[in-house]
C-alpha cells in the first residue's frame, strides 16, 4: 500500500471512480502476467465479451496484449475506441459489434488465451448456455475472467438502507431480484457460478469477492480522502480472498481455465 497520500493520489486505481474495480484490475493483470510467463509469450490475445468503453481492455492493450472486444453497444463501442486512441493503443484494440452469445462466430473458437466475461451473465437469458458458448474462444490453455453481481450484496445493501420487503425478495428470489425496478435480472452465489464454470468445461481456479465494503461505506468510497481509500482498498483486497465475505459481495470474481 502506498506510504502516503501523494503516492495513493497518483495510482490511478484508487482515484475517484475507479475504486470499486481496483480489486479486479489487480487480479487480473497479475494472472495474465503469470499466462504470458508460463505460455512464453509477451503478447497475449484477450476477448473481452460485453467490454462497452474499453474499461478492462485497454489497460490489458496497455501491457502489450492484443483485445478483442464484443459489444452490442455502437456508441460504448465509438467510446472505445477514442480511449484506445488516447492511450496510444489503437493498434492493439479490435471493437467487434455483436452479442456475447456469438462469441464464437465473432472472434473465433479456440481464439484466445484469456476471456473476459464481466458483466454480462446478468443479463443474459441463459446464464449456462451463454458461459458454455463464450468458453469456446478459450485456446486449450487459456483462462476465464468471470465477473458477476452477487446475490448476496443485494440482499445486504437493501436492508441497510431500509428496504426489508426487497432485501427479503433478493434473499429468497430464484434470481436474487429484489422487485420491479430492479435493473439487474439476476444475481448469484459463489456455488452457482463455479457450477456455470464447471458446464463450460472449465475448471475454478479462485474466487473472490468484490465491492464488499465500497457500496456500504457512508457518503461513498470515492468521496473519501486519498489516505482512506487506501486503506479502505487494503480492507477490500484482505476480505476479497476470504470465503466468510463471499456471501455479502456485490460482486463476483471468478478465475477460470479448461479442466
Amino acid at each position: 500500500m502506498p506510504s502516503s497520500s501523494a503516492a495513493v493520489s497518483d495510482d490511478p486505481l484508487l482515484q475517484r471512480g475507479f475504486l470499486r474495480t481496483a480489486i479486479v484490475h489487480e487480479l487480473l493483470r497479475d494472472a495474465v502476467a503469470r499466462l504470458a510467463k508460463e505460455s512464453g509469450h509477451e503478447r497475449l490475445d484477450v476477448v473481452d465479451a460485453g467490454g462497452g468503453t474499453g474499461g478492462f481492455a485497454v489497460p490489458l492493450a496497455k501491457l502489450g496484449h492484443r483485445v478483442t472486444v464484443v459489444d452490442p453497444n455502437p456508441d460504448a463501442l465509438a467510446a472505445l475506441q477514442r480511449r484506445a486512441a488516447e492511450a496510444g493503443v489503437t493498434e492493439r484494440v479490435t471493437a467487434v459489434q455483436g452479442d456475447s452469445q456469438e462469441l464464437p462466430a465473432l472472434a473465433g473458437e479456440a481464439s484466445a488465451d484469456v476471456l473476459l466475461c464481466h458483466g454480462v451473465l446478468e443479463y443474459v437469458d441463459d446464464p449456462a448456455a451463454a458461459l458454455a458458448a463464450a468458453a469456446s474462444v478459450l485456446r486449450p490453455s487459456g483462462v476465464l475472467s468471470l465477473l458477476a453481481a452477487g446475490r448476496g450484496g443485494a440482499v445486504l445493501a437493501r436492508a441497510l438502507t431500509g428496504r426489508f420487503a426487497e432485501a427479503r425478495n433478493a434473499l429468497t428470489d430464484a434470481r436474487g431480484n429484489w422487485g420491479e425496478g430492479d435493473p439487474v435480472p439476476h444475481r448469484f452465489t459463489a456455488e452457482e457460478l463455479e457450477a456455470l464454470a464447471g458446464g463450460a468445461g472449465l475448471a475454478v481456479q479462485s474466487v473472490h469477492g468484490v465491492r464488499i465494503f465500497c457500496d456500504v461505506v457512508p457518503n461513498g468510497a470515492d468521496e473519501a480522502e486519498p489516505a482512506a481509500r487506501a486503506a479502505l482498498h487494503a480492507l477490500e483486497a484482505a476480505a476479497a480472498r476470504e470465503p466468510a465475505w463471499l456471501a455479502v459481495a456485490a460482486q463476483l470474481h471468478v478465475f477460470a481455465a479448461r479442466a
